[in-house]
């Protein structure tokens, strides 16, 4: 039976992951979260700094990142250390921790003249919005990774979301822990969100002497 050729399929739109670097964002690691920081107080950039360290701390997604109010990390004029939220993704609960050092960064940040009169932690400096956009944060990041020397197409904002949750599993291997403050419902979520491989487990079992 002889072979019928079918006619070449042009698509009509140039696919969105054309000659980019798509899969899992690396995590930063601790000197390269310090270099960010050094950078960005160097310069001044008390929003970004306080974009960068509650990023870091709080370990959301970037859609609830850059929708958090005031009103949800301050109460009675104090930062708080533990803030409760649910997530636009999942509509569920998740719990996280703001450091010392990120609580003085975003209590000087609300004391600063940009913040009069502002709802939002992060307001953009575009007047028709109330607030940053997912993709002015993902720049945001872009350039926050390439000014310390890494390549930004292996970083992106869930590298923030990742950043001390891969710290903690690697100091810790409580993977129960990581679900809890990533707000996964599942732990092979976990498992997968972080990465986790055989050697992981082996290397784990090993510290342990019964």
């Amino acid at each position: 039976m002889p072979r019928v050729q079918l006619p070449a399929v042009t698509p009509k739109h140039r696919a969105w992951n054309k000659g980019k670097i798509v899969g899992q964002k690396r995590p930063l690691l601790p000197k390269q979260v310090w270099g960010i920081r050094a950078r960005l107080e160097l310069a001044g950039n008390l929003r970004d700094l306080a974009l960068f360290n509650v990023a870091i701390d709080s370990k959301l997604r970037g859609c609830d990142l850059v929708t958090l109010t005031v009103a949800d990390l301050v109460r009675d004029e104090r930062v708080r250390e533990r803030v409760s939220l649910i997530q636009r993704k999942t509509n569920k609960p998740v719990q996280f921790e703001l450091t010392e050092n990120t609580r003085d960064t975003v209590a000087e940040w609300i004391k600063s003249p940009e913040m009069m009169g502002c709802q939002y932690m992060f307001p953009s400096r575009f007047h028709d919005r109330p607030h940053i956009s997912t993709r002015q944060y993902g720049r945001l990041v872009r350039h926050w990774v390439t000014a310390i020397g890494l390549e930004p197409s292996g970083y992106g904002t869930h590298s923030l979301r990742r950043t001390k949750a891969a710290e903690i599993y690697r100091k810790t291997g409580n993977l129960r822990a990581v679900q809890l403050l990533l707000g996964h419902t599942k732990v092979d979520s976990t498992v997968r969100y972080l990465g986790v491989e055989l050697e992981d487990a082996l290397t784990i079992a090993e510290r342990i002497d019964i």
